[in-house]
């Protein structure tokens, strides 16, 4: 690795006038580059400090970028200025056009990497985006998909699953760095670490749904909330939703950590994969439109489980569960 100032320019040893580190036969650790700083990208840019990487970071929430730094990030003006600090550039944002946002157009973050720099995109996003953003990419940078899932704990924790898209020489890179975050599987070309994490997503957002029905069913017909849960989780009807998800439902927070609106937005993106498919996914539509009404009724910015509430709330039910249950955001 080249050695920088604190511009992020190749420094150069005062003793022989060259940039030093590019003799060195030595790999020394990559600089980092940490754009998003959200509820998953401040606890994996945490992470990635932990393991003792220097992360340069920026995020438009002074809040955000402040608390980053407090635990040991470097941080940046803007994602520009990230970008041409560092060696792997990762990024974690909301939507795809929050991407499009901050890497394209001639102030984009893209084009101040350098060549032999990876930009690694953790987004829930588009294939086709990223493959036209790679397109675009100065020469000698390469660029990687890798949404993770594992919800906010996982990111803490480095419990989450990465889904790694790309070329193979860029994934021997950035995998070493990637693993202190969790779990990496290889997918395939750019893009298909999305197709992987979306189908992830499908399959969550249905049994999202399904538990809230679950529940309802059974309560109406007069088993207890805590017999229901012990009996899924201890039959066929087990799953990460039923033990990781069914907490905040009886605590009625509704996992405000992961919105109604990033739910449609994945189903969205799901949908429009869909179109390769060559017949009608009617569990996957029908999860649409539920998360569609919970998002009408209860307002999109609600958690993700309002749609087991809105199923609560019609069955004239209440899911509430005496216990511990700690927010997952906080163990």
């Amino acid at each position: 690795m080249v050695m920088r100032n604190e511009l992020g320019e190749p420094a150069v040893s005062e003793d022989n006038n060259e940039v030093e580190g590019e003799a060195s036969e030595v790999d020394e650790q990559p600089v980092i580059g940490f754009i998003g700083l959200g509820n998953m990208g401040s606890p994996m840019a945490k992470r990635l400090i932990l393991a003792g990487y220097q992360v340069v970071c920026f995020d438009i929430d002074q809040d955000a970028l402040d608390d980053v730094a407090n635990d040991g990030g470097f941080p940046a003006e803007s994602g520009a200025q990230v970008a041409a600090s560092c060696d792997i550039l990762c990024t974690s944002l909301p939507r795809p056009d929050h991407v499009m946002a901050v890497m394209s157009g001639e102030a984009g973050a893209l084009q101040y990497l350098r060549p032999g720099s990876i930009w690694v995109d953790m987004t829930t996003n588009r294939g086709d985006l990223l493959r036209s953003l790679a397109d675009a990419a100065p020469a000698g940078v390469m660029v990687v998909d890798a949404p993770v899932t594992g919800a906010v704990d996982g990111a803490r924790t480095g419990n989450l699953t990465l889904f790694l898209g790309g070329f193979s020489a860029a994934l021997d890179r950035v995998r070493p760095v990637l693993e202190h975050l969790g779990l990496t599987i290889r997918c395939g070309p750019l893009g298909t670490g999305n197709v992987v994490k979306l189908v992830t997503n499908q399959l969550w957002f249905i049994h999202a749904a399904a538990l809230g029905e679950g529940f309802a069913l059974g309560m109406a017909n007069g088993v207890s909330l805590e017999t229901l849960w012990y009996a899924i989780k201890e039959s066929v009807g087990d799953s990460f939703v039923a033990r990781h998800d069914a907490p905040s439902i009886f605590a009625g927070h509704y996992d405000p950590s992961f919105t109604l609106e990033l739910c449609l937005k994945d189903l969205g993106l799901t949908a429009e994969l869909a179109q390769n498919v060559g017949t009608d996914l009617p569990m996957t539509e029908s999860a649409h439109r539920t998360f569609a009404r919970a998002a009408e009724r209860y307002g999109p910015e609600k958690g993700e489980l309002h749609v087991a509430k809105r199923i609560e709330d019609d069955a004239n039910l209440s899911y509430r569960l005496e216990g511990d249950w700690v927010p997952h955001w906080e163990k």
